[in-house]
């Protein structure tokens, strides 16, 4: 099942969902066997995206606190653009994103503390005229 390509309907139908909790980059050499939401394999090690809660269960250093914010719009692997524009739309207030591709969706971690306002600016670019 292929996405979206074309990005001016893939931002009009963005849909920004919000998944509850706070979430953190943790780096170790093994991929954990608690849960985890997001693994990365780097050079330099494992990088995790865990809740936060985990983290501090397991004594995990980690220095950024973000929230999560699902993109409902299933935009395909090979589309252009929607990356750029939305991380466009955040950094022009500010708001660092870190965005991580899943195969149906796009998923953004911002700053805990500016959650609800990334919201806002995203809701705000779907409903803007294209």
């Amino acid at each position: 099942m292929s996405g979206e390509t074309d990005l001016a309907r893939m931002i009009a139908t963005l849909r920004p969902e919000v998944r509850p909790g706070e979430f953190v980059f943790v780096t170790m050499d093994e991929v954990p066997s608690e849960s985890w939401e997001a693994v990365v394999r780097e050079d330099e090690g494992i990088t995790c995206v865990v809740a936060r809660a985990i983290a501090d269960d397991q004594g995990w250093r980690y220095d950024f606190v973000a929230g999560w914010i699902t993109l409902q719009v299933h935009s395909a692997l090979e589309a252009i653009g929607l990356t750029a524009a939305v991380s466009r739309a955040l950094s022009d207030s500010g708001i660092p994103c870190n965005v991580i591709a899943g195969y149906f969706h796009d998923h953004l971690l911002v700053p805990l503390d500016r959650l609800d306002e990334a919201v806002r600016i995203l809701q705000a670019l779907s409903s803007a005229p294209g």
